[in-house]
């Protein structure tokens, strides 16, 4: 499965797609003209989300078609450095984003990229049966790509290593016992939904419940065989040890587990990312990152300690230097009681008379 088939190719023709122009997200980089800087919101597994979620997988789009040549197969050529170099600075220019995200903006590029070169493979190469056909390239994307790059593309598409490959691939992909019916609404943002709807206080929801949600079409009411699976679902939920590490939808499902994804999760969550956020020791650069904050409040409490101790020492030379000027001049041998019974303000009280010495 393709992401568990959560994006559905919409069957419009060729002409259509030439009528409805190239996406190139004018108002967001118009709004950026002004000064305005879109929000992005991500959910506690790493996923993109609503606001301006789909805004921005949108813009990531257009930046890939605009700066990645259709006859790239290998997304981690070196040779793309430098073009994904900007696709990030462009996106940092748009939207209120963190470096963090850099790694996963960079894989939904390149996932975009495929989807790309697939469509323009089903759209205009191929016929209604299926077979190869030597299009032109299409008025539309004349911007976009050169006829070299259309002519080098259309001689990948006939290698019979490819037609293999692609052969192969799309059978396995024809009929899923299980089909995806929310379109491009993908698994993160179907979460969110689903959450807000119910005014949940989670964070999450349990996979195959996920799952089964993706799986109701606009009838609103999931097929007998998608609630059988969701019921043994349910069922294994209560028996199986919290430490079993299998996917309980894997196993209702009785199929193989992928490496680097998390069935009924979608885009973005693998097996690495959510025990991180169950707990597991944080890396190098979270310990980096924890030290540098230590050490600025540790340097900040000692300079605070260093003022407060100049402000002590000096209130008391100043004590000091007030004593010393303000010493009376006692003459040598007199005692400061001698001093003080011979002035002239002191008084004696004695049978009702009051005398001065």
């Amino acid at each position: 499965m393709a992401d568990d088939q959560h994006e559905e190719v919409s069957k419009v023709s060729a002409e259509e797609e030439i009528r409805r122009g190239i996406t190139v997200m004018r108002r967001v980089v118009q709004g950026r003209s002004r000064g305005i800087i879109l929000d992005v919101s991500w959910n506690n597994q790493g996923q993109l989300i609503e606001p301006n979620g789909h805004t921005l997988t949108s813009f990531i789009g257009a930046l890939v078609r605009n700066e990645i040549p259709i006859t790239c197969d290998d997304w981690r050529n070196k040779e793309l450095k430098e073009s994904k170099e900007k696709i990030w600075s462009e996106i940092k220019r748009c939207f209120n984003i963190e470096e963090e995200r850099r790694g996963f903006c960079m894989k939904l590029a390149g996932k975009l990229l495929r989807g790309f070169r697939t469509f323009l493979s089903s759209k205009f190469l191929k016929d209604a049966d299926g077979n190869f056909v030597d299009a032109e390239l299409p008025r539309k994307y004349e911007s976009l790509i050169s006829a070299e790059e259309w002519e080098a593309f259309k001689s990948k598409r006939q290698d019979p290593t490819f037609q293999r490959i692609s052969a192969t691939n799309r059978e396995r992909a024809s009929s899923p016992a299980y089909p995806y019916r929310k379109g491009r609404v993908g698994y993160g943002r179907l979460e969110q939904s689903m959450l807000q709807k119910e005014e949940s206080s989670e964070t999450s929801l349990p996979a195959h419940v996920l799952w089964k949600e993706a799986r109701v079409g606009k009838s609103g009411v999931p097929q007998e065989d998608v609630l059988n699976v969701y019921q043994k679902c349910e069922e294994l939920s209560q028996t199986l040890s919290p430490d079993d590490t299998k996917n309980i939808l894997s196993r209702a499902l009785d199929v193989p587990e992928y490496s680097g994804r998390v069935r009924g999760k979608g885009f973005g969550v693998t097996p690495t990312s959510l025990s991180v956020r169950k707990g597991k020791a944080p890396s190098n650069r979270e310990l980096h990152a924890r030290l540098e904050a230590m050490q600025a409040e540790l340097d900040a409490l000692r300079r605070e300690r260093e003022a407060s101790a100049s402000t002590v020492y000096r209130d008391a030379s100043d004590k000091n230097s007030i004593n010393c000027t303000f010493q009376p001049n006692i003459p040598e041998g007199i005692s400061h009681c001698q001093l003080y019974l011979s002035s002239p303000h002191y008084r004696m009280v004695g049978k009702g008379k009051v005398h001065n010495r």
